[in-house]
């Protein structure tokens, strides 16, 4: 069997994230593609949020919304300020004592802590705290998992209009988690929350209309919104964008756009991407041929625990010699503490 057909049955399962996991992806077929290879998993993990009714740059916020509530970014502050705030009452302060204590490692961080803090916040009807809240039952995050009291709060900011909470509880009914699994009633929040902007709600809703779950299975639909997904930064989605262009579907064919958004999703971490970017450069599909590279972001994969693409290290290992096979695993290694350390912020984005 060569490698093309190796990859043709390769079973990309579903397995978990911290930032946008979820179920299966329905599998496709198309002429020129790999055949019988489904799309990784659509988001299951919530994310932190911090979109607040506070102006999007504030200077006394250790953390604001930025390129409009697309990305978390690390302000100025007076943590001592802050925590006289917080003490005195004011939810914004302790929603964002909340994201210090999860974040900022000089302080040394300590999900517990801003567990409490988003508690005292949320209970005062602060939005983005219930959703912060919520996140840390469905995570498991300083407090047993509980999808109930997940669930709880999320509806409780939902009733606020906040885009996050309606992402939040898309993922809820998509997996079942707390509540009866509903895919109809999964795509009616995602939708809120897609059209809102929300980057994974546009990744799930996608998933969603590439499964034909709860709405008409539509792959040029579901292209649109990998699409919006994959421009807002949203890794699934740009692994799930590069996996239609693999196949063909809803979009037309093309090895160097899928080679483009598998290497923007692996670069953040996503290991399929990486298996999957591994493939296309050990057969120079989309891009030169190049065994190094392939065996670094494949073995990257491999250490991170997502171990579907290790028959392929074997066969790189056969064409690669001691110097270059040390160089790449050295890159490996490499790109695991880079993506390591972003996933953190990519997995808390407000």
């Amino acid at each position: 069997m060569n490698r093309f057909n190796r990859f043709v049955s390769l079973n990309f399962a579903a397995f978990l994230t911290l930032s946008a996991a979820g179920a299966f992806a329905a599998s496709g077929e198309a002429a020129g593609a790999p055949k019988g290879l489904p799309k990784d998993d659509a988001a299951k993990h919530g994310t932190l949020r911090d979109v607040s009714s506070q102006p999007a740059v504030n200077s006394g916020a250790c953390f604001f919304a930025a390129d409009k509530g697309k990305s978390l970014v690390q302000g100025s502050c007076d943590v001592r300020a802050l925590q006289v705030a917080a003490k005195e009452g004011q939810v914004y302060a302790q929603n964002q004592l909340g994201l210090v204590s999860a974040l900022v490692v000089a302080q040394g961080t300590d999900i517990r802590q801003a567990r409490s803090w988003f508690e005292k916040a949320a209970r005062h009807g602060f939005a983005p705290a219930q959703v912060n809240l919520a996140v840390t039952y469905m995570n498991g995050w300083g407090v047993s998992q509980n999808y109930g009291a997940a669930l709880n709060w999320l509806n409780a900011a939902a009733k606020q209009g906040h885009p996050s909470a309606y992402a939040n509880l898309g993922i809820l009914y998509m997996n079942g988690w707390g509540v009866r699994r509903d895919y109809a009633e999964a795509f009616k929040d995602l939708e809120i929350a897609a059209n809102a902007g929300d980057a994974g709600a546009q990744s799930n809703l996608g998933y969603l209309y590439d499964g034909g779950l709860g709405v008409v299975q539509n792959y040029s639909a579901a292209a649109r919104w990998y699409q919006l997904a994959a421009e807002n930064g949203n890794a699934l989605g740009q692994n799930n964008l590069a996996d239609l262009y693999l196949r063909g579907q809803g979009i037309r064919q093309s090895y160097p756009q899928a080679f483009y958004w598998f290497q923007k999703s692996a670069q953040q971490g996503h290991t399929g991407a990486r298996i999957k970017l591994g493939f296309l450069l050990m057969n120079g599909l989309g891009t030169a041929k190049d065994s190094s590279a392939a065996y670094a972001w494949i073995l990257s994969a491999s250490q991170a625990g997502d171990h579907r693409g290790d028959d392929y290290l074997i066969e790189l290992q056969r064409d690669l010699d001691q110097p270059h096979l040390a160089q790449a695993t050295q890159q490996a290694r490499s790109l695991e503490r880079n993506a390591a350390q972003r996933n953190v912020l990519v997995s808390l984005v407000p």
